[in-house]
């Protein structure tokens, strides 16, 4: 059984600069650990996956998986079977089995990672409109006007208006 009793940080620092066993260099080489074998399964997962994807744990055999919601747990489990065989191939022979959990938290990062991704486009690509209308739409929406009311055809015209380079403009003041 585990020794979970709190210690305090000087004993942990000093058993650090004189031992190789040290708390502080366990925990150090058991994340270095974690970190490489999380590289391995995401090199592993489909594409679309791996951003919602990461190793949470491995003890005693089983490889807990975080994954971000029930939608993208419900696709890990198609892929699960043979995940489990190549990464007993190739890096845990001793893996008896995979244990998937969601982790909401993971939505939460890459939602904010894709806003900031999002924000950072946007500024890139100001100059150039979001849309653009073609300019048979706008012979379409100008034909239309002509047969409108007096206040839809003048809007209809301003719309037009904004069409491309090929199509007429129109005055706004109409």
């Amino acid at each position: 059984m585990r020794d979970s009793r709190p210690q305090l940080l000087d004993v942990l620092f000093d058993d650090a600069s004189s031992a190789d066993k040290s708390p502080l260099r366990l925990v150090q080489q058991r994340a270095a650990a974690l970190l490489k074998l999380n590289r391995a399964v995401k090199s592993l997962l489909p594409t679309p996956m791996r951003p919602w994807c990461r190793v949470g744990n491995y003890r005693q055999g089983i490889l807990v998986l975080e994954i971000a919601n029930a939608s993208w747990m419900m696709r890990l489990r198609y892929e699960q079977p043979a995940l489990l065989s190549a990464l007993r191939a190739q890096i845990l022979p001793s893996l008896s089995s995979i244990d998937i959990r969601i982790n909401p938290s993971l939505m939460v990062k890459m939602e904010n990672a894709s806003q900031i991704s999002a924000k950072e486009s946007s500024v890139n690509s100001e100059e150039k409109p979001f849309r653009q209308l073609s300019a048979q739409s706008a012979e379409e929406l100008r034909g239309l006007a002509s047969r409108s009311p007096e206040k839809l055809r003048k809007a209809l015209e301003r719309l037009a208006g904004l069409a491309g380079e090929g199509a007429k403009t129109t005055s706004r003041n109409k």
